[in-house]
């Protein structure tokens, strides 16, 4: 079964080495132009997740949140970047500020809180939950952007 299929079945790990494997098994098979939405609470592994993913596409260095810049961009083989959407109020902001370029770029952009920027998601963006089950577990899964819990706010 490939990742793929895992993941839209659902994933648990127990600890952060096994969150970032699964996500640089992951980006292995992301495209440049992959917009992947991080759905979750805070503290649920969002910038662990991100992190495997940098290492997947083959960025070497740190990978840390972008809360107060917004944005990181981390380069490789393939670029990453990795968006903080918390701060902004919508997806009107989100292009007033220019960020929008990231969504027709040769990178990967991986955003955390995409539900403040929704209407700015592509519809071909890959949506992934992320959730700390009652075991302390983390659960990764990947959801049609048409879900119920996931669907764009107008």
């Amino acid at each position: 079964m490939s990742i793929l299929d895992q993941l839209l079945e659902g994933i648990t790990t127990r600890d952060p080495v096994a969150t970032r494997a699964l996500a640089a098994e992951f980006a292995r098979g992301l495209a440049p132009g992959t917009v992947l939405a991080l759905h979750g609470d805070l503290g649920v592994g969002k910038t662990t997740f991100v992190q495997g993913l940098a290492h997947g596409l083959g960025i070497t260095g740190p990978v840390t949140s972008p809360t107060f810049n917004l944005f990181t961009l981390h380069r490789g083989p393939v670029n990453l970047v990795h968006l903080d959407a918390y701060r902004l109020s919508s997806a009107r902001e989100f292009e007033q500020l220019l960020l929008d370029e990231f969504l027709a770029s040769p990178w990967v952009l991986a955003v955390e809180w995409p539900e403040r920027i929704a209407a700015a998601i592509p519809p071909e963006a890959l949506h992934l939950e992320l959730r700390i089950e009652p075991d302390q577990s983390h659960r990764f899964q990947l959801r049609r952007r048409d879900a119920p819990e996931l669907a764009p706010q107008a």
